[in-house]
């Protein structure tokens, strides 16, 4: 396979796991779908992290997610994908 396969693939990989984090946070029904609406919300976080509140957000978001993934790892007692790509980064 050639490299640029390779990269694609692992690019690909990676966006249908973070497109899973926005299924798995509810946001998906909450939104009922709408991508403008979805988009929205995330130029909003993207604002937000570029705020001088942005630390501060950065640190509350970060605790609550690997609050979330640690309760759902205990729950179900097998590894987490996306948990472990973010300790992979």
């Amino acid at each position: 396979m050639r490299s640029w396969q390779v990269e694609r693939r692992r690019r690909t990989r990676h966006l249908i796991e973070l497109g899973g984090l926005v299924a798995k946070a509810g946001i998906v029904d909450l939104t009922g779908a709408d991508r403008a609406m979805i988009y929205g919300a995330l130029l909003w976080m993207a604002d937000k992290l570029q705020s001088d509140d942005g630390e501060h957000a950065r640190a509350l978001w970060l605790a609550k997610g690997q609050k979330a993934f640690a309760t759902e790892q205990k729950e179900s007692k097998t590894p987490i994908v996306a948990q472990e790509y973010h300790n992979r980064a």
